[in-house]
């Protein structure tokens, strides 16, 4: 069985995408003062090597410190890498130079929200519908935090789950598998609302979340 491509791609995708950072590596080699390390690094970063996007930002961000849209690509990255608190430091500092960053803000309401920190989430994702109306994202999270470990009147579970009995992670990802992307992540608010430091529970927030999003755009 032949080997895997970079994270995030497979054949001619990622053909492609090897082709694309080649040619801005050999951009950023004629003219190191040139900004094609922007480019190098968000191909590094869609192409599944965060690392390698991360190192080309650090890099980059020493000349351009204030080079908003790289820092952006820096967080980014550190999310992919798993790195949550180095890309809500990165983009707390884009969000003090560009307050109105409708992208930044919801970034970091979903970090916060990953966190379990309910205000600041609310307060980032507000801010982030706000300024960006057609964000679907932005404003799923924010049901998500209004929701407020609730679950809506049309969940089958809706009954069952007004008892804290069933507030726990195995009933989370037991939700999860079955597509109830809306219970498993109202369940791991509650837990978290509970006890912040759940590992299990912030552990299946994120995939709830994402699952949470991927079907509300499919409706």
């Amino acid at each position: 069985m032949g080997s895997a491509g970079p994270r995030g791609t497979s054949g001619v995708a990622a053909e492609e995408a090897g082709s694309v950072i080649r040619r801005y590596q050999e951009r950023v080699a004629r003219n190191p003062s040139s900004l094609a390390w922007v480019a190098l690094a968000d191909a590094y970063r869609k192409a599944g090597r965060p690392a390698e996007a991360i190192a080309a930002c650090r890099v980059g961000l020493e000349r351009f410190p204030r080079y908003s849209t790289a820092r952006l690509i820096l967080a980014k990255a550190q999310i992919d890498e798993g790195l949550l608190d180095e890309a809500l430091g990165e983009i707390n500092l884009l969000l003090a130079a560009s307050p109105r960053d409708g992208e930044a803000h919801r970034l970091a309401g979903e970090l916060h929200l990953q966190a379990g920190r309910w205000q600041d989430a609310r307060r980032h994702l507000e801010a982030a519908v706000d300024l960006g109306p057609d964000d679907r994202e932005a404003r799923h999270l924010l049901d998500v935090v209004a929701g407020d470990g609730s679950f809506p009147d049309s969940s089958p579970l809706a009954r069952v789950l007004e008892d804290d009995l069933f507030a726990t992670p195995s009933f989370a990802a037991a939700c999860l598998a079955q597509g109830l992307a809306e219970e498993a992540a109202q369940i791991c608010l509650r837990i978290l609302k509970k006890n912040p430091d759940d590992a299990r529970a912030h552990a299946l927030l994120a995939p709830a979340l994402k699952a949470r999003i991927t079907k509300r755009r499919g409706s």
